[in-house]
């Protein structure tokens, strides 16, 4: 579709802004100081008021947020005047980065998922990414599992190191929303943080991946959500995720046995329901010929409609790969030595061994680079690009590796994988790193917190 002029003016102004930006900051999640920042009480738009009426909500009324990895997607939902919610808006995520999973450690630029809390405190209109509002991880049941790491972020300026980016006039107005719901009494902002849509055909693909019976978890908690469009009740007890019950008596000890527990009978028989549709369809693809799969990235993605500003967004060597589905294998793990590619991928082989093919190995792991990436001034196009020159060559195609077995690991853990440098990296700030943090060593600057 044909752009206008006027259009066409806008977008490059805009993605000129987008650099100037990314240039100004290191990839991350950064808070900085800023001061006051008038941008963070900026009105809700009429277009978005209008939507709310339409969706029978007004910006005081609670709102939701769920977010999908793979799909590169942010939802707000809002409750509506009978008490149940309603999608408002969908809006494409900029950036995220890491593999689908949850994040487990400080510096795994593992984007987190579960189900979280965001309150007024966790709100950052001071961000050096345009505007933030922390997501609340570790939540309970992280911490009940030992994971560590914080300041993880719903930000701007598509730059991602752990978090949730976005272009800086979606966080403004997601910001807005949110800041409204707060004003008007709301206490907190519940975030589901899922891999993918938790739908049969994504469950049915993903059926040996190692994080399965985590997904699972989530999944229970998703279908609550989806048949009674209400928010969740969410507890941790035995390390695990328990939805829409409470405890008889006691409270929930997130490492100790979960007490006995008081549900709604109604809404336990329609999760199960819905589960048991959602089994046998699985069962149903499977018998079909869907084969499971892991999906590898070099480093986490963003929404397609953003390609045109990728060059832009972190790590763009790593967007311009984009995902790999693994194959995996359903029967009986191989035995004896892992194919080269696996190998590669944990850290096992050298990449200059005979039997490794090199793109292969880049392609699932992201880790070997033949050159480190152009810095800005390297690439004229870059300009060229976005004000009317020719488009940059696209990325070749990867090959595809051979199936593997569902039990050999295929992703390197990111402190062992030496990173490329990041495009803002000539432009850092001598103190500001990553959210709540000062360094001015550029090692620090790479690592989300």
């Amino acid at each position: 579709m044909q752009m206008s002029s006027k259009s066409a003016l806008s977008f490059r102004i805009g993605a000129f802004a987008l650099i100037a930006a990314a240039a100004t900051f290191l990839s991350g999640c950064d808070e900085g100081g800023l001061g006051s920042n008038s941008r963070a009480y900026a009105p809700i738009a009429p277009e978005t008021l209008a939507l709310m009426k339409e969706k029978d909500t007004t910006k005081a009324a609670p709102v939701l947020i769920r977010t999908y990895k793979k799909e590169s997607e942010l939802e707000i939902w809002k409750m509506k005047s009978d008490g149940r919610y309603a999608l408002l808006k969908t809006y494409p995520v900029c950036r995220w980065s890491g593999q689908l999973g949850p994040k487990t450690r400080e510096g795994d630029r593992q984007v987190p998922e579960g189900f979280y809390s965001i309150t007024p405190a966790q709100m950052k209109p001071n961000s050096a990414y345009y505007l933030a509002f922390n997501v609340g991880y570790p939540n309970a049941y992280d911490r009940a599992l030992g994971h560590d790491g914080g300041s993880i972020m719903v930000h701007g300026i598509c730059s991602s190191a752990g978090c949730f980016s976005m272009t800086d006039p979606q966080i403004g107005e997601i910001y807005a929303i949110v800041r409204e719901g707060f004003s008007a009494g709301q206490r907190e902002v519940q975030m589901q943080s899922y891999p993918f849509r938790m739908t049969a055909e994504n469950m049915a693909k993903y059926r040996l991946d190692p994080n399965i019976g985590f997904w699972k978890q989530l999944k229970e908690g998703s279908d609550n959500f989806e048949v009674t469009q209400q928010e969740v009740t969410v507890g941790v007890c035995s390390k695990h995720y328990v939805f829409n019950a409470t405890p008889v008596n006691g409270r929930f000890d997130p490492d100790g046995p979960c007490p006995q527990l008081k549900q709604d009978e109604g809404v336990r028989n329609l999760v199960a329901a819905k589960e048991t549709r959602d089994d046998a369809k699985v069962a149903e693809l499977a018998a079909q010929g869907v084969k499971p799969v892991r999906t590898v990235y070099a480093d986490g993605g963003g929404h397609p409609s953003f390609s045109s500003i990728f060059a832009y967004a972190s790590r763009p060597d790593a967007l311009a790969r984009g995902p790999i589905d693994i194959a995996l294998d359903e029967g009986k793990a191989r035995k004896g030595r892992a194919s080269p590619v696996v190998q590669m991928a944990a850290g096992k082989l050298n990449a200059s061994a005979p039997d490794v093919k090199l793109a292969d190995a880049r392609d699932v792991t992201g880790a070997i680079a033949p050159t480190a990436p152009a810095k800005e001034a390297e690439k004229p196009w870059m300009f060229a690009h976005l004000f009317g020159g020719e488009k940059p060559a696209e990325p070749a195609e990867p090959a595809a590796p051979a199936p593997v077995a569902a039990n050999e690991p295929l992703v390197p853990q990111f402190a062992d994988v030496p990173l490329p440098p990041h495009r803002s990296d000539s432009a850092a700030r001598p103190a500001a790193t990553s959210e709540g943090t000062s360094s001015s060593n550029p090692a620090l600057a790479q690592a989300e917190h």
